[in-house]
């Protein structure tokens, strides 16, 4: 009897921030998850989010996405009011809000947004504590990924 092959996970990212992982560097990780819209949901399953320049702000014990941008669907917007860049409030526990606000009111921290994905039938964001690099600090780190780079192309010669 021959064995089931396991289905390969299909990709649940939405969108990428790949811009806050090069400016700043990334501490700790949470997932939170974002309220949403009906048309919202329609556009983020046709791939039409975007994360990029997106930060997390806290207002009255809360915490709120800004800059992320949600493209409509062309028949969504004759429907409905529809603004792309609004700002969607971030659902997360009271622990976990009070924690990232004591942080970002320490010097060079801030709350960033670096992945939108599927968890089951939810949107979830995936946000990061992370202090700002210096120019220096991006020089070191595209150095060694070129390096990386290198040593794998290196490496795939030798074995062949």
């Amino acid at each position: 009897m021959a064995k089931k092959s396991k289905k390969s996970a299909p990709d649940n990212t939405i969108a990428q921030n790949k811009k806050a992982r090069f400016d700043y560097q990334l501490l700790e990780k949470l997932e939170a998850g974002v309220s949403l819209q009906g048309w919202e949901v329609k556009s983020l399953r046709a791939g039409k989010g975007q994360l990029t320049d997106s930060y997390v702000l806290f207002k009255d014990d809360e915490a709120w996405l800004l800059g992320a941008q949600i493209q409509p669907l062309s028949s969504a917007s004759t429907h409905f009011v529809t603004d792309p860049t609004r700002t969607r409030k971030l659902l997360l526990k009271r622990k976990e809000i009070a924690k990232l606000r004591q942080a970002t009111e320490q010097k060079g921290y801030t709350v960033v947004a670096t992945a939108l994905y599927w968890k089951q039938h939810l949107v979830k964001c995936q946000i990061a504590l992370g202090k700002g690099k210096q120019l220096h600090d991006k020089r070191q780190t595209e150095k060694e990924r070129d390096w990386n780079r290198e040593k794998q192309r290196v490496m795939s010669h030798t074995h062949r």
